[in-house]
């Protein structure tokens, strides 16, 4: 035990404590920082970023996109330059640019990267959440972590990569929940939520393979009607007092690929 490399988590809330209770679980060596939340049992808790990653074989950053940079720099000092020192892997969601940033700042330190992105929620999943990574230092995650129980999608290219297909992703499903919160809250001032519920529950149960090309065509094909309908939907919305943003954007996309025609 003494002789395995040690994973240091920066950021110990509800992704980065449940990724190290799992790898303590896994029997690993693991070092936690957080300024706001201790270590959970098994971790060894530290005073700083620097203190946290001084010696460690990965540093798993899951704080936050805002604080990515600054952690990253907050533990530089503590962290072994060259082939032989640890691999940075930034797990938050942030755009591409972040990740290509937080990678020009670790090669400028000669430190390994990789842009790793968390492709479903954590709860109930921990370390065994899908994680794409991307950057040169995607195989030595996939290979750290792997044997612990992760599953590490390794894609090729350089850092970024990851996050973006993860974003991409996030626009077609946040965008699909974000239309479904706004349809019900909707059909609940209209005194139909039951119905609609139902309706969108069956409409996902029967979704196949031709789903995409049905949706995708029928929409090029159909953009002025559906504009107008769109339109129609989001006044219905304000008459209803409901905030209309994901039937609007609709109404405007459509209206665009009118014009596009």
């Amino acid at each position: 035990m003494s002789g395995d490399p040690v994973i240091t988590v920066l950021g110990l809330g509800e992704a980065g404590g449940a990724f190290a209770r799992d790898l303590v679980e896994a029997g690993a060596r693991v070092r936690g920082y957080d300024p706001a939340v201790p270590a959970p049992d098994g971790v060894t808790g530290a005073a700083s970023e620097a203190e946290a990653v001084a010696g460690a074989a990965l540093v798993l950053s899951v704080n936050s996109a805002h604080d990515a940079v600054a952690a990253f720099r907050n533990g530089a000092e503590g962290l072994g330059g060259g082939a032989g020192g640890a691999v940075w892997a930034d797990l938050n969601t942030g755009p591409p640019s972040l990740k290509r940033e937080l990678d020009g700042l670790a090669k400028a330190r000669g430190v390994r990267f990789a842009d790793v992105a968390i492709m479903a929620p954590v709860p109930g999943r921990g370390l065994r959440t899908p994680l794409l990574a991307s950057g040169d230092a995607a195989d030595d995650v996939a290979r750290l972590l792997t044997p612990l129980g992760a599953s590490v999608e390794v894609l090729p290219g350089e850092a970024g990569g990851a996050a973006g297909r993860k974003l991409l992703r996030s626009v077609f499903f946040k965008g699909l929940a974000a239309s479904v919160v706004e349809a019900l809250e909707a059909a609940r001032a209209a005194g139909c939520e039951d119905w609609l519920r139902e309706n969108i529950i069956d409409e996902l149960v029967r979704a196949g393979e031709p789903t995409v090309d049905r949706l995708v065509g029928g929409t090029y094909k159909h953009a002025v009607r559906r504009a107008a309908e769109m339109g129609a939907a989001a006044d219905m919305l304000d008459e209803l007092g409901v905030p209309n943003a994901m039937a609007a954007a609709s109404r405007d996309l459509l209206e665009r690929l009118a014009a596009e025609k």
